[in-house]
């Protein structure tokens, strides 16, 4: 969604923009019949999208003062203030064009690093940060820039309600959030390959087909607010982040703004026009361009009308249409690999993908008649669970990722950059690092395997702080994944908060509990506190090990006596982002052994002086 100006549809110029939108699709066909549009696989490019952290490697606020500071027309905005995206000058498919994508992209990040430096910053590729947590996603991280709010603000609008998050791996997470900034914790590295028109059909199709497992052996994206959920949690996360449909309508069968598709296509407009069909118009623009008369006239047009309403449609491969020096062409954009781990692996995952699509055999023309369009679908969502441990349909039968990509995909991704022109050694420098990771690791499961490491002798958040330090770090070094030693447990002088050092795995009990129950459970637990919960899941009271010893004789002679009879409701609290220094302060100042962790009335964590028998100050 490259426009600037736009704005929320309103009841004035939603006819004026489907005008022009019916306008740009009759002026797509039109190209298409006369052989107007650009023919032939002539050119890549991508956009990369990456994370801006602080010297404490939490997210930053700064994109606007760094883009300022880098001043090049290749870097843009992104929804979060802890993103950027630069955009990386298409190429001539021929020899040696991955390795000039591969030096532009490390001469435009270093760019990009130089400038975060000078505001103590630092950028990072990965799929989704590990350090984000709820916190961080409020108005203040989210970029003032019209078209973000606009879309904000009409998908609430259209939903009527908070939007809602669940997800389940070897965790789960299920939450309420208030907007689309969840979005913001994606990050992803998007391919594009110019199409010949007249062999769209099949290369979309097949495009589909090799999807998931491409996918499954470039998952980056794990860890979500400290949850273990999907190995490409994007995914998951990038659909419900931006989804218009609330709970009712979803026995209507509404289709989701994020999608795979429900079948294989027929022809390039037949995605367009299904798109106006099945999808609200969300954001308009001042488009004055009759597409149709620019066509009359001789000239080509820019559809802009189309462009602004497919940008509002997340395909996970987006058909895309395109002028370069008024020339137009049909494109396709690749959005679900993430970002990360390292510029070799996304240059990698590149060249796997174009080869791939060049050189597709013959007797994959018809994928239709090959495979059902649902066993592509599972395909894609078991590699965004799963990873490279997925298990693939392919034809009539099923094989391991690893297997299928290298006895099947590697071969013709090989022949396929033959055809474009790479020299053996190209090709091989890409080709073994995809080899790597099929036999070694992952993005996604050096992350895992890390994280856990690092949870056995630090809090949750510490672990993410150091898993985050250790990225940053080995992707200085331009190693591939696979080559990355562990995370370690360096001290990186950290800014500590409450949420480094609070408990969260609670026991917790309700206000109506008998206080007889609630005394077996702390001396069964042996804990020491016990928060207490209204029935709308509200904090309002403590139950300590003191009350216990004060009321027992209470409970031993009232059985029926209830936790809110006994416990404390006069409570000093802190929320999660108050210096632990501060927390310290007030529980000596109080004279108490514990501080309840309160967001919007919810309990979110508790301190107590265990948690604090091991800091370490900065």
């Amino acid at each position: 969604m490259g426009e600037h100006k736009v704005r929320q549809v309103g009841k004035k110029d939603r006819g004026h923009f489907i005008h022009k939108l019916l306008l740009d699709i009759e002026a797509l066909e039109y190209m298409l019949e006369k052989a107007i549009i650009e023919p032939g696989f002539l050119r890549i490019g991508a956009e990369q999208e990456f994370c801006i952290v602080n010297n404490d490697w939490s997210p930053s606020t700064s994109a606007m003062e760094i883009l300022k500071a880098i001043d090049d027309p290749h870097f843009t905005t992104e929804l979060g203030l802890f993103n950027l995206e630069l955009n990386l000058d298409p190429v001539r498919l021929g020899p040696d064009s991955f390795l000039h994508m591969e030096e532009s992209l490390k001469s435009l990040l270093k760019k990009a690093a130089e400038a975060a430096k000078t505001l103590d910053n630092k950028i990072l590729l990965t799929g989704i940060l590990p350090t984000v947590l709820k916190r961080h996603l409020t108005d203040d991280y989210m970029t003032p820039i019209p078209r973000y709010k606009a879309l904000n603000d009409v998908i609430r609008q259209i939903r009527g309600r908070d939007f809602e998050l669940h997800l389940i791996g070897v965790n789960e997470l299920s939450l309420t959030h208030d907007s689309v900034l969840f979005e913001a914790c994606n990050t992803s590295f998007q391919m594009h390959l110019q199409i010949d028109p007249d062999d769209f059909v099949p290369s979309y199709n097949w495009a589909q087909t090799i999807a998931g497992p491409l996918l499954a052996i470039s998952t980056n994206s794990p860890l979500l607010l400290g949850r273990e959920l999907w190995s490409e949690t994007r995914i998951a996360l990038f659909q419900q982040s931006i989804d218009t449909r609330c709970t009712s309508s979803f026995l209507n069968e509404m289709e989701p703004r994020v999608t795979f598709g429900k079948n294989w296509i027929k022809s390039v407009t037949d995605i367009y026009k299904d798109d106006v069909a099945r999808y609200k118009i969300l954001l308009s623009s001042d488009i004055e361009e009759d597409s149709m008369q620019v066509l009359r006239d001789g000239g080509i047009p820019k559809l802009r009308a189309l462009n602004l309403h497919n940008g509002t449609i997340y395909r996970w491969n987006r058909p895309c249409y395109g002028t370069t020096n008024g020339v137009p062409h049909l494109r396709i954009e690749n959005r679900y690999i993430p970002s990360g781990p390292s510029v070799i692996d996304e240059i990698a995952n590149f060249a796997l993908w174009v080869g791939l699509m060049v050189g597709r055999p013959k007797e994959y023309d018809r994928m239709e008649d090959l495979m059902d369009f649902r066993d592509v679908k599972i395909n894609f969502i078991n590699a965004a669970r799963s990873g490279s441990v997925a298990s693939m349909y392919w034809m009539d039968g099923r094989m391991s990722v690893g297997r299928l990509v290298e006895e099947v995909f590697i071969p013709i991704a090989i022949d396929g950059l033959n055809r474009i022109g790479l020299t053996e050694q190209e090709i091989w420098r890409y080709m073994n690092v995809i080899r790597e990771r099929i036999h070694g690791v992952t993005g996604a499961r050096w992350m895992i395997r890390n994280y856990r490491e690092l949870l056995t002798q630090e809090k949750r958040e510490d672990a993410l702080t150091l898993l985050t330090g250790a990225i940053h770090d080995y992707q200085q070094t331009e190693l591939s994944v696979n080559e990355w030693g562990g995370a370690g447990h360096t001290d990186l002088g950290l800014v500590r908060h409450v949420s480094r050092h609070m408990t969260t795995h609670l026991f917790t009990a309700h206000e109506h509990d008998l206080a007889k129950m609630v005394e077996r459970v702390m001396e069964w637990k042996n804990i020491h506190h016990m928060p207490v919960e209204n029935s709308d899941g509200e904090f309002v009271g403590l139950i300590t090990s003191t009350n216990i010893e004060v009321h027992r004789e209470k409970i031993r002679e009232n059985p029926y006596l209830t936790a809110a009879d006994i416990m404390v409701v006069d409570l000093i609290t802190v929320t999660e982002d108050k210096l632990i220094e501060e927390a310290i302060d007030l529980m000596q100042h109080h004279g108490i052994g514990s501080l309840p962790v309160v967001q919007d009335k919810r309990l979110i964590g508790i301190l107590t002086r265990n948690d604090l028998a091991n800091y370490r100050n900065g």
